[in-house]
């Protein structure tokens, strides 16, 4: 970095006195000045942008086949949005027997689905990289092995049952057990895909961001009953 500055220094007091030499107006000094700031903004420049579009290879064993990404800025910013996408939604996030929407669920799937579906039908998404995988190409494999196979399951089926049962709870649909199951299951072959989008994106130890949370609920101390007054129920 140091040498390359003080050569651009130098390249820029040349063509300053270049400057001087033709133009003939003077100022030699100013010229051989400005000529020095001219080539250090240069090299400063190239140097930034090297430093933000610096490439990284990373490789990934996602399903048995191993996947070989040479990342750079934009496919970074890529892989972050898919990451915090998934990362935010049931897709990744439990939800324990009991709890929950089933319908909630399923439509956060549908969304997820559609944001990573987007940037693949748009006209802005870049060609694949003369070297290695595309983290469209991983986004590919998700929709069409994992939430598309799903999302054409479950959906007509919970569907069904709310239209021929619009007073029923949910909870009372006979496939409830078994979508609970298969969610579970639907999670954690997609864990792997996030934690890779995440590595991608050059987020620090990914994982992290998926473990459930290990907060409990504290129940709150009982107020101390006054004398004489009633005892009722604790909070």
């Amino acid at each position: 970095m140091a040498l390359r500055t003080v050569l651009a220094g130098v390249t820029g007091s040349v063509i300053g006195i270049a400057a001087y030499s033709i133009s003939q107006t003077g100022g030699q000094r100013l010229s051989v000045i400005v000529g020095c700031l001219i080539g250090v903004g240069v090299a400063l420049g190239l140097e930034l942008y090297r430093r933000s579009a610096q490439l990284t290879e990373v490789r990934l064993v996602l399903l048995g086949n191993e996947m070989s990404f040479t990342t750079k800025t934009d496919m970074r910013q890529a892989a972050q949005r898919m990451f915090f996408q998934a990362a935010t939604r049931v897709a990744t996030r439990p939800l324990e027997d009991g709890s929950g929407n089933l319908r909630e669920a399923l439509t956060s799937l549908k969304t997820l689905f559609d944001l990573y579906r987007e940037p693949l039908e748009g006209h802005t998404t870049p060609p694949p990289p003369a070297k290695g995988d595309s983290v469209y190409e991983l986004a590919l494999d998700i929709l069409n092995f994992e939430l598309a196979p799903f999302l054409a399951r479950w959906h007509p089926n919970l569907k069904e049952f709310e239209e021929r049962h619009p007073d029923r709870d949910e909870s009372e649909w006979p496939e409830n057990a078994a979508f609970r199951v298969e969610l579970r299951q639907l999670q954690e072959r997609l864990r792997p895909y996030v934690i890779g989008l995440g590595e991608i994106a050059g987020i620090r130890d990914p994982e992290r961001h998926l473990r459930p949370s290990g907060r409990s609920v504290r129940s709150r101390p009982a107020l101390p009953q006054q004398e004489g007054s009633r005892p009722g129920p604790q909070e």
